[in-house]
């Protein structure tokens, strides 16, 4: 055991007092400069519990199609992280620039995430969801990303809102 939790801390960082390697998303490269679609949704988790996630992409409003790799983690008190990597599928589902989210305007767009790798025994690869990104404008700070799954991946069903989410929603 204490190879394998080695192993793993050099793999993905710290080890936490549970024995369980942190999992941060490293699979997601952090892209520099603006990419064509991105977010964030804050630091990495440090606590006991928590969730974190992270992705980035391309996209072609014109055309309505949109690339890209995303990542989540759940951190539960005394279990292991629980990670899914995803692709998005290749259809834009829906894109405003004339949005309304929490009171503010700003840009969405909704598209569907295909799991491709999953720590969840519950959450199986091939699994289909939903993303929905909300990037807020005019000098407001209030973005959101929404994953919604069906049953065998709710768990991973997660709202993050409030000024540590930072979008990248392109405009029309």
């Amino acid at each position: 055991m204490a190879a394998s939790v080695a192993v793993c801390a050099a793999t993905w960082g710290a080890v936490p007092a549970s024995g369980y390697p942190v999992q941060y998303c490293s699979q997601i490269p952090i892209v520099f400069g603006t990419p064509p679609w991105g977010f964030n949704t804050g630091a990495p988790i440090t606590g006991a519990t928590g969730s974190y996630a992270r992705g980035h992409g391309a996209i072609d409003l014109v055309a309505g199609t949109v690339s890209g790799i995303v990542c989540q983690v759940d951190r539960l008190r005394h279990q292991p992280d629980r990670l899914i990597v995803m692709t998005v599928e290749h259809h834009l589902l829906y894109h405003s620039h004339v949005a309304i989210m929490w009171g503010v305007p700003g840009n969405e767009m909704v598209v569907r995430v295909r799991v491709r790798s999953s720590t969840d025994p519950r959450c199986k690869v091939g699994t289909v969801g939903r993303l929905t990104l909300f990037g807020s404008y005019n000098g407001v700070r209030s973005d959101s990303v929404r994953f919604t799954f069906p049953a065998a991946c709710r768990d991973h069903d997660h709202l993050y809102h409030g000024p540590q989410v930072n979008d990248q929603v392109p405009p029309l």
